[in-house]
């Protein structure tokens, strides 16, 4: 139970304020819409603005009449728990002081004049009709998803995709029939058919034409804040358009390629490749974003911000429903339901509830710092911080990089008694990679995504087949890299079309009998570095 001192030295703020046993009803009604309109909060009556208390008693009529307020200025009713606090006041009289305790609401309240209120910070924020119907969406009093979209018909919907889906989820009757008899995508009313938002965002042929800005725009920024003017730092800047699944998969598919990784060599001589971020909390941010994004908000878009030391993703809208910052970990809420519903039939969500905490987790377990978030007015601020410095080096590991040798001009390895395991001067990788990444051309359909890394893997793959033959599986277990896919595209196919490495069963590519070996080409090119 709360005491009078800390009502006296509690800082007024988002969900704690002081009021005069003076104050009017209708001021009273204020505060109190405002807190029910966002996180709930106190209210204690009889204590000045200066922190001295005035009190209640010998004001009966007066505070009868405050006790009415959630009810007869407040519509709806706003639910409030009042108690009386002994006290000694100002004169040093006993006395009282009244505590109204305002429940958060899942409704939009008003006073009794319509006009909404919303707490932001210590003041009670008067809304617009635009703020007022956003936090009705965000409440989940209405669904913007379900709105219907002015002069949208239904030939402004890609059929053949409608059904594409109903053959995903197993729906065995055409598209039309779909869209009009689940999820009341399309809905007749007085006759005439509409078409909701969900259905143009989801199904849309052009959702942007109707929904403006409704894309995600990724910037890279050099260095670690973001500047404007003349000292304007973007370096990549990149918008994804299209239906809700099309910017999904392109916007993760672009950010996977400008993660950073750091290769180094790890126990046993094989070389460990780490990320700067987890890919799972990365591409929950974007998700979360797409999913849960206020769509009636048409002035901005969803920003991915990538710095050298952090990650932002932005979404317009303030947090839906009862999600708090200080909750998000346990409590859910869908903004737009039928869209979340669609992305967890493409897996990108796979439990409804889950992925915040996972994502905590994840970070907890790998040693990444947690994750930030901050609501601004109405966009919500996601970030994660890097688990490199600057300049790409891990922040404090104790992890060693690839060590100096004594003669770093030489280039030169020793197979062990396990042939899967391997034993290097450093500097052959090094050195190697070097001289691959001036040998693979620009015109190689890889060669834009090739990093550092990449050419140090070819140059381990190289110095492994330079004495035998190996199949994939071993090569990928010599360099540490479990990703097959990875591998094929970023290692093993970039080094066969510049003709160093080759199959030695070219007429079964898939035969699990197949191994790979250095072509001529490939020899004398170790060769020329007297390997």
């Amino acid at each position: 139970m709360k005491t009078l001192d800390y009502y006296l030295n509690q800082p007024e703020g988002q969900t704690y304020d002081k009021k005069s046993g003076r104050i009017e009803p209708k001021a009273l009604a204020v505060t109190m819409v405002a807190m029910a309109n966002a996180d709930g909060g106190t209210i204690a009556v009889g204590i000045e603005d200066d922190g001295t208390i005035s009190g209640i008693d010998g004001m009966t009529e007066h505070i009868n009449d405050l006790l009415r307020v959630p009810f007869d200025y407040c519509i709806p009713s706003v639910n409030v728990h009042p108690e009386r606090i002994p006290c000694i006041d100002k004169y040093g009289k006993d006395n009282h002081i009244l505590i109204l305790e305002v429940e958060q609401s899942s409704a939009m309240h008003a006073i009794s004049s319509d006009e909404a209120y919303y707490r932001v910070g210590d003041k009670s924020k008067k809304l617009s009709f635009d703020d007022r119907m956003q936090i009705m969406l965000a409440k989940g009093v209405q669904y913007c998803e379900d709105y219907p979209v002015a002069r949208a018909t239904v030939d402004d919907l890609d059929l053949d995709f409608v059904s594409k889906y109903c053959e995903r989820i197993g729906y065995k009757k055409d598209a039309l029939t779909f869209l009009r008899t689940n999820g009341d995508y399309i809905l007749n009313k007085d006759g005439k058919e509409q078409v909701s938002g969900a259905a143009i965002l989801l199904f849309g042929k052009d959702p942007q034409r109707f929904f403006q800005r409704a894309w995600v725009r990724f910037i890279r920024y050099d260095g670690t804040e973001e500047k404007v003017g003349r000292e304007m730092n973007v370096i990549k800047d990149v918008i994804f358009k299209g239906r809700i699944l099309d910017m999904t998969r392109d916007a993760i598919a672009f950010v996977k390629t400008q993660i950073k990784e750091h290769t180094y060599l790890g126990p046993e001589a094989r070389f460990v490749t780490e990320v700067e971020y987890p890919e799972f909390c990365w591409t929950e941010l974007i998700v979360n974003a797409i999913a849960h994004r206020d769509y009636s908000i048409l002035g901005t878009d969803i920003q991915i911000k990538m710095f050298d030391d952090h990650y932002t993703v932005e979404s317009p809208g303030i947090l839906p429903g009862r999600v708090r910052i200080n909750n998000m970990r346990t409590t859910h809420f869908s903004r737009n339901p039928k869209i979340a519903a669609f992305m967890k039939e493409y897996e990108f969500i796979k439990e409804f509830g889950e992925g915040v905490d996972r994502m905590y987790r994840e970070l907890e377990e790998g040693g990444w710092p947690t994750p930030t978030f901050r609501q601004d007015d109405f966009m919500l601020r996601a970030s994660l911080k890097s688990r490199f410095d600057s300049e790409g080096l891990q922040k404090n590991s104790d992890k060693q990089t690839v060590n100096q040798t004594d003669d770093p001009n030489t280039l030169r390895k020793t197979i062990q008694n396990d042939p899967n395991s391997i034993q290097i001067n450093p500097h052959a990788v090094t050195s190697l990679s070097q001289v691959l990444s001036q040998v693979v051309p620009s015109s190689s359909p890889a060669r834009p995504q090739l990093k550092d890394s990449h050419f140090s893997m070819m140059a381990m793959v190289m110095l492994q087949l330079h004495s035998q033959q190996y199949s994939i599986s071993e090569l990928m277990n010599a360099i540490g890299e479990k990703n097959k896919n990875r591998f094929r595209q970023f290692v093993l196919r970039p080094l066969i079309n510049i003709g160093l490495v080759e199959a030695t069963i070219k007429d079964i590519p898939n035969s699990p009998k197949q191994r790979y070996a250095l072509t001529g080409k490939g020899k004398e090119l170790m060769k020329s570095y007297e390997i």
